[in-house]
């Protein structure tokens, strides 16, 4: 069933196919932009889990795998691509049972620990704090350090801030030296613990506010580097937890984070990753889409005790969750990545774009081999996903000046008593007051010829790059890594500030006006 909706300052997506055409309108509001896009929106995460460290970002000096102190050139590059903005490290799960002390020092002399999150794992400890903050050095990115509240200590957290930190002669930082690193790090994001309501520790809210007060207090700012400190928060629709928080940490926290996933379930199946017919692809687009409701509501509970929006919401895990690949290991959540993930990605990001008035952040799960990743490797291979073509695309929106806008466009009733509109569309402004558009035609059938008003703009051509396939069901394989890449789109006419765009069905673009 199909309707007209009519969304200001809007976004959301459906695909449309060349044999049938439809229209949709945009008006962007120039000189109503406000909030700055902050680059963070676009930040990665990287854990302890499957190969997402081992195989994937590191692989150790010595390895026959072509690498840059121990980094995966292939990788390490592809990444630098993408101006990855910040990563957060070393979970997830795995960060409230990480202590690490055992990850510094002379990697021969390094315990080696199971993962007992994932899999069982056996790892070395090879890759640890300092193979993770030069990394970020190198990279360009802030770290995003998760601290171990779950099954560590107050002292453990102190000494490994004091430890990256400090550039006093303190016992810390002069053991840092010893292990090779003279000068501090620079650290802006701290995180107290993960998930404390689950795998992080099973806690009430009101149990883990004070553990957060007091595991806060002795996590101290040291010669001139300040932590911004981010409270364990909910998982998706758990509203009372972010009551709580709000209520008995307050402002002792500068963010307080939050988990959203495109997931069909936590128990049974969750669907293949490559193998879905037209109903599941848009029950996906609806469940996607749904984050925006849950966004709105944790921040309602933070601006009755926040008014201000001094306290950040931090997205800091979201994404797909499909079951594993037949064959690979269980507990390594390695999925394949199709173009319906890239509509995920693009979908998710319009909608984060609305809210950064309180939304500082989004730590998409995760960067390498692990749920709906940037690349995938397999031994000397590597892939790029058509998520990491999104992201990609999207960059352009990084510390840029959102602009509102109204759309008007076709939607589609989904299951489970859901809506898509046809279109998505988010819009910017960079610094040099270049203006880039980001459209996403989610319906599997129909084009869309989407006219879009931009008043006052003097352009008189436009640049892109579109990313589509022939099936939703497309993705990129060691065999074939390019089946889904992007390409030059030429589909677009200006004149007089106003844009005709004729955007094929399934498919995600991105202008440029010139």
């Amino acid at each position: 069933m199909r309707t007209k909706l009519l969304i200001s300052t809007a976004f959301l997506a459906a695909s449309i196919s060349l044999s049938a055409q439809k229209e949709a309108t945009i008006t962007v509001y120039i000189d109503q932009g406000k909030e700055i896009i902050p680059k963070e929106i676009y930040g990665q995460f990287a854990e302890h889990l499957g190969s997402c460290i081992y195989g994937g970002l590191w692989v150790g000096e010595n390895s026959e795998i072509p690498n840059t102190k121990g980094y995966r050139t292939d990788v390490f590059n592809a990444l630098k691509d993408l101006a990855v903005p910040v990563l957060r490290w070393p979970g997830g799960c795995f960060a409230d049972e990480y202590h690490w002390m055992d990850g510094i020092g002379p990697k021969e002399n390094r315990p080696k620990m199971v993962n007992n999150n994932w899999g069982g794992t056996i790892e070395d400890n090879s890759f640890g704090t300092h193979e993770f903050l030069n990394l970020c050095e190198m990279l360009g990115c802030e770290p995003y350090i998760s601290g171990n509240v779950g099954s560590g200590t107050v002292e453990e957290l102190a000494k490994w801030v004091e430890y990256m930190t400090s550039e006093g002669d303190s016992p810390m930082a002069n053991l840092r030296r010893k292990n090779g690193r003279d000068k501090a790090w620079k650290v802006k994001y701290l995180g107290v613990g993960n998930e404390s309501w689950g795998c992080g520790g099973n806690m009430r809210p009101e149990y883990y506010s004070d553990l957060y007060r007091r595991y806060s207090t002795y996590c101290r700012n040291y010669d001139g580097n300040y932590l911004f400190k981010i409270a364990s928060g909910a998982s998706d629709y758990d509203y009372n937890w972010t009551e709580v928080l709000m209520n008995r940490v307050g402002h002792k926290m500068q963010g307080l984070s939050l988990h959203y996933y495109t997931v069909s379930g936590w128990s049974g199946s969750k669907g293949a990753a490559t193998k879905f017919n037209k109903d599941d692809y848009y029950w996906t687009m609806g469940k996607c889409l749904e984050v925006e409701d849950v966004i709105k509501k944790h921040c309602a509970i933070m601006d009755k005790y926040d008014k201000n929006k001094r306290i950040a919401l931090i997205l800091d895990e979201w994404g797909t969750w499909w079951d594993e690949e037949p064959g690979t290991t269980r507990g390594h959540l390695y999925q394949q990545n199709t173009l319906r993930d890239a509509f995920v990605a693009s979908l998710s990001l319009d909608v984060f774009h609305k809210y950064t008035d309180r939304l500082k952040m989004a730590n998409i799960a995760q960067i390498v081999n692990v749920l709906q990743s940037m690349i995938l490797t397999k031994d000397k291979e590597i892939v790029l996903t058509p998520t990491y073509y999104v992201f990609k695309m999207y960059k352009v929106h990084q510390d840029a000046t959102y602009l509102p806008l109204e759309l008007n466009c076709e939607i589609m009733n989904v299951r489970g008593n859901r809506v898509v509109p046809s279109i998505s569309a988010t819009s910017s402004k960079d610094k040099n007051g270049i203006i880039h558009l980001s459209l996403s035609n989610v319906d599997t059938d129909n084009a869309q010829e989407v006219t879009i008003n931009l008043p006052d703009v003097k352009a008189s051509k436009a640049t892109g790059e579109i990313l589509t396939s022939t099936n939703l069901t497309d993705y990129n394989s060691f065999e074939n890594p390019n089946n889904v890449k992007l390409a030059p789109f030429k589909e677009v006419k200006i004149n007089k500030g106003v844009l005709k765009v004729k955007l094929p069905a399934k498919s995600i673009v991105t202008l440029e006006l010139h």
